[in-house]
């Protein structure tokens, strides 16, 4: 019987190889062993029989990519209805951390102004104010 798939470091015939998670392809001119270890996994296919599935990908990509385009455009209006919402929601329910904001500049500023609206003075003793 004839096998499409074969696995790294085994036996194989001559032929062309590729392994479609890395697009690395190996081309045997003779029997030899296949490179990597058991997990990579290698398909046997003509180069004619690859170039030929080209058109009938892109065919299915065209005919689906509508779709793609109306969930993108759901996914963005559900986000503006109830984005706001959800996001009032999360913060009550999760503590204020957010690791992804960086307050590089503001926080000293607003505590500075913080103590001046208190009355505090952020001057030295010695110095004056204006």
């Amino acid at each position: 019987m004839l096998r499409i798939r074969h696995t790294g470091g085994e036996k194989a015939g001559k032929g062309n190889y590729w392994n479609f998670s890395t697009g690395d392809r190996v081309s045997l001119e003779a029997e030899g062993m296949l490179p990597g270890d058991g997990s990579v996994s290698y398909y046997k296919a003509n180069p004619v029989l690859i170039l030929a599935a080209g058109p009938f990908l892109g065919l299915i990509y065209a005919a689906f990519l509508p779709f793609i385009g109306l969930a993108i455009v759901l996914k963005v209006a559900l986000t503006k209805v109830f984005g706001s919402t959800a996001a009032g929601m999360s913060r009550v329910s999760t503590f204020n951390w957010s690791p992804s904001e960086a307050y590089l500049a503001g926080r000293r500023r607003k505590k500075m102004k913080n103590d001046e609206a208190a009355g505090k003075s952020s001057t030295s003793p010695g110095e004056k104010k204006e």
